[in-house]
């Protein structure tokens, strides 16, 4: 899907006219459309163009991992509700099959999901899930520990409070083997 910055900006513009504060009356706004629409179009949703299964082909042969885990990945995902961040880390740790990826790649991986429309529930899992499909692991687990604007800046302005979400795959889904280590690898407590 192609992106077009200059019917976004103008989006921007007339949300902001809209909401009584029109571009032309602030000097403070009128730029404020355009450097929207590169925000979001080149950095808050540019996980759309990345492949999780282009990310985690890029593996090396192993045998020698029972786990690899990778903690306090910083990243912001976008409410795809209210358009509002939910900055936060994400933890993640994977029981490797046959191959196993840099942690840079891991990384990507959780940059991929979190810089798109989504929420953190589904953040998590699809982490979760590509591990296990894409890399071949025999099981994964993702933590996402976030503050979501939504709740700290609007509504109930629970300014302190994060949400914890945590998805399982393969052998690390509950009452599997795996599933008590991986949770204590990724407590968000440390």
């Amino acid at each position: 899907m192609s992106i077009d910055r200059a019917r976004a900006a103008k989006a921007v513009e007339e949300l902001l006219t809209a909401l009584g504060r029109p571009p032309s009356s602030d000097p403070e706004l009128t730029k404020t459309g355009q450097l929207v629409a590169d925000a979001w179009s080149s950095e808050l949703l540019s996980g759309y163009a990345m492949s999780a299964s282009e990310i985690l082909g890029e593996a090396l042969p192993t045998s020698s991992s029972d786990v690899v885990a990778l903690r306090n990945v910083e990243t912001c995902v976008m409410c795809p509700h209210h358009l509002l961040p939910a900055p936060g880390v994400v933890h993640l740790a994977y029981a490797p099959g046959d191959k196993i990826v840099g942690l840079g790649a891991l990384s990507r991986l959780v940059q991929c999901f979190a810089k798109r429309l989504t929420l953190q529930e589904t953040l998590v899992q699809s982490v979760a899930d590509a591990l296990v499909r894409h890399l071949g692991a025999k099981g994964a687990a993702c933590v996402a520990d976030l503050r979501p604007t939504c709740l700290t800046v609007r509504g109930e302005h629970e300014h302190s409070a994060s949400a914890v979400t945590i998805a399982t795959a393969g052998t690390m889904r509950a009452g599997e083997p795996m599933h008590a280590l991986a949770l204590e690898l990724l407590r968000t407590d440390r």
